[in-house]
């Protein structure tokens, strides 16, 4: 399809991830308040959008605690700043095998698989606007590791999604997710006015080269609303590549940790960065009123405990 640029543009902060990058980084934030104030932050400097997953406030490894969702959602929610909120539904489906000439057991250590439900259950508390769907099983970077969503599991919270009227974003780390992605909208399990997330240079998903990345973005459909983003020193080009091709932006220290080489940065410092490609571009960027008229989303309260 031909490229056309996106004069208005949504900017999303990945806030913190599920990664190993805690230790990594001092700003890598791991409590609830921690994660809450850099999303604050970040919005400040003009995310409309924080994805945030949530972590062990001790030793920053990534969990899925209800309660600590439920104190992020409601510190975004108290803030001093309008914030659309995205909540990660993409953990509770790790598998780490055990060696190649015996996969089995399951490596209790990392191994993390619950039902549906269980899954859903901090996005039915806390309803956030947007919660995330990773459409599709894929093999990480590491030796034994595989990210599992099967088709069935993805048809259940996809549907979950859809009756608690919290919009997916879909994870799309290949093309074949983006396929699957347009059968459940067939299927009437997702939405038709979908939201894609194409998620570049992820070991081992799409590699983040441009000829790649055209033909993820030539796969969304015209009528679906769509960000990009590559991991490590290709994230602010893929934010200039991502409004040229008409999409929005995402940013955050989920998916990098460097402001420039040797300057480790928050996350307010990356959304400044990808605000200013934007602009410089001569788009606009869009707050987040604008972006729930955009994307038909609700701002709700989380239910009673």
């Amino acid at each position: 399809m031909p490229l056309a640029m996106n004069r208005e543009v949504f900017i999303t902060c990945a806030v913190t991830g599920s990664g190993g990058s805690q230790d990594r980084s001092p700003h890598v934030p791991r409590s609830p308040k921690q994660i809450a104030d850099s999303a604050i932050d970040a919005a400040k400097a003009g995310a409309a959008i924080v994805h945030c997953h949530v972590r062990d406030p001790e030793t920053g490894k990534p969990r899925r605690d209800v309660h600590l969702y439920r104190e992020v959602t409601e510190r975004i929610r108290a803030a001093d700043v309008d914030i659309i909120l995205n909540l990660t539904a993409g953990m509770g489906g790790d598998m780490v095998f055990g060696s190649p000439e015996a996969p089995l057991p399951l490596n209790e250590k990392g191994t993390d698989m619950g039902g549906a439900t269980n899954r859903m259950e901090h996005v039915r508390q806390c309803l956030p606007e947007i919660c995330t769907l990773d459409c599709g099983t894929m093999n990480f970077a590491e030796a034994d590791y595989v990210m599992t969503n099967t088709p069935g599991m993805l048809r259940a919270m996809g549907g979950m999604m859809t009756a608690l009227g919290v919009k997916p974003e879909i994870e799309a780390f290949d093309t074949g997710h983006l396929w699957f992605a347009k059968q459940l909208v067939e299927e009437k399990v997702l939405d038709p006015d979908a939201l894609v997330q194409l998620c570049m240079g992820v070991p081992w998903g799409a590699p983040d080269d441009l000829n790649t990345f055209m033909a993820m973005v030539n796969n969304v459909p015209s009528t679906w609303n769509w960000s990009a983003f590559a991991i490590g020193r290709n994230q602010m080009a893929y934010a200039a590549a991502a409004v040229l091709a008409g999409g929005n932006v995402r940013v955050g220290l989920e998916d990098n940790l460097w402001l420039d080489k040797g300057v480790l940065a928050t996350n307010a410092q990356l959304v400044e960065r990808a605000a200013s490609i934007v602009t410089n571009l001569g788009a606009r960027i869009l707050g987040p009123e604008e972006v729930r008229k955009k994307l038909n989303l609700t701002k709700r309260a989380p239910i009673a405990a």
